[in-house]
């Protein structure tokens, strides 16, 4: 049975390793970093299944410190939202609706606390189709699209919650 929970101070280090997985379509992330952002996050939660994670999901409220370009982004576009900084589900755990699962627990967390909207980014260049899918199936709109510094091109999209 698979559990959400609230993430330990133990969790740090397969969260690096989850992480370090998905680079490619996620941002690096090192312990020091991984730190960083749970120390700034309002949201993290940890899917485990007989005490094994199989995933976790990191979010931020309006107005936490985050210096984030996609945060601002959304921050001078929207009001009283939470923005994915990242979803990451090991490989073996893929394809049994885990980020579904994990969504769910925080969009009714967020709409316990009183917010409106849900935001995230998914790549286009280079595309994320398995992204942009499942994010499709949970309702996400795109707003609008940024280039990044890095020459990526990125969907910015939001669900009301």
């Amino acid at each position: 049975m698979i559990r959400i929970r609230p993430v330990r101070d133990t969790d740090t280090e397969i969260i690096v390793s989850l992480n370090r997985a998905v680079e490619a379509v996620t941002s690096p992330m090192d312990t020091a970093r991984c730190r960083e952002l749970l120390s700034i996050a309002s949201y993290c939660l940890i899917a485990e299944e007989e005490g094994e994670t199989l995933g976790f999901v990191l979010a931020m409220q309006q107005g936490d410190p985050y210096e984030n370009g996609n945060f601002a982004w959304f921050g001078e576009r929207l009001n009283n939202f939470i923005y994915i900084d990242r979803i990451v589900v090991a490989d073996f755990a893929r394809s049994k609706g885990l980020g579904k699962i994990l969504y769910d627990h925080l969009a009714e967390e967020a709409r316990s606390q009183g917010k409106l909207m849900m935001a995230a980014e998914m790549d286009l260049v280079p595309r994320n189709d398995g992204s942009h899918r499942f994010h499709a199936r949970y309702g996400f709109m795109q707003l609008g699209t940024r280039e990044l510094d890095s020459g990526k091109v990125v969907s910015m999209q939001a669900v009301a919650l």
